[in-house]
């Protein structure tokens, strides 16, 4: 049977609860059994990858850390070390949010703080590239996401293909070789799903603590279907339905 694997960048006392969240949004987002998606989380320096014998590509989450950091700790150099080995394998990759930061600054691009986006919806705009990759081919050229972030890559290096673009952030889909794509926004989430990512980063910076009512009552008019329908494709791009 064909498998996935959703690899958890999260730690901290509640790391295991958003990682479950995460990935109960993953089955949601993708329609797949809990047989066809294993979770592993990378919580401290200490968890390795393990092995990725038997899977046919590989979905990674969201992380609380920042590239921007003055200084990376040593959970953030072991994630670092941990994502070179998945982008320098053979499966297929589809990064979300801070993945999409990190594979700018491995490839040697710029990561700023210019387009933060606070939690809630934002505008995905598909660019002409977009028409040839099987991932967004044939998607609206323009659709809605949830998103939540504080950096952003500017610009985006070479030896990434800018697939969507957007007015509050200027790269939103990319895609390296091809079989890696990240994007910027949470291609997992739905309304429900936002809320609760809302409610464990209460604190976190991701939106002003005042307009939390505002955003969450916002959110069951958001329509995810076609930025869920990018997971809903890389699963198929990986062999499951």
């Amino acid at each position: 049977m064909s498998r996935l694997l959703f690899l958890s960048l999260r730690d901290g006392a509640i790391g295991p609860d958003v990682s479950m969240a995460e990935y109960n949004d993953v089955l949601n987002a993708t329609g797949l059994m809990p047989e066809q998606l294993e979770r592993r989380m990378i919580p401290d320096e200490h968890t390795p990858l393990g092995s990725l014998d038997g899977f046919d590509g590989i979905i990674v989450g969201g992380s609380s850390l920042n590239i921007t950091n003055d200084e990376w700790s040593p959970w953030q150099h072991h994630v670092d070390e941990v994502l070179g080995e998945v982008v320098a394998g053979p499966l297929p990759v589809f990064f979300v949010c801070f993945g999409l930061s990190w594979l700018t600054h491995h490839l040697g691009g710029s990561v700023a703080h210019t387009h933060p986006e606070a939690a809630g919806p934002t505008v995905v705009k598909l660019l002409p590239a977009a028409a040839q990759d099987p991932l967004t081919a044939g998607l609206p050229a323009e659709f809605a996401a949830l998103t939540g972030h504080t950096e952003n890559a500017e610009p985006h290096p070479a030896e990434l293909e800018l697939l969507a673009s957007g007015p509050t952030c200027p790269v939103q889909i990319v895609r390296y070789g091809d079989h890696v794509w990240a994007s910027q926004f949470h291609a997992e989430m739905d309304h429900a799903a936002m809320k609760a990512r809302m409610d464990f980063f209460f604190d976190y910076g991701y939106f002003p603590a005042e307009e939390y009512d505002a955003i969450v009552a916002s959110l069951p008019g958001v329509n995810t279907t076609y930025s869920n329908e990018l997971l809903r494709r890389f699963t198929a791009y990986c062999g499951l339905n």
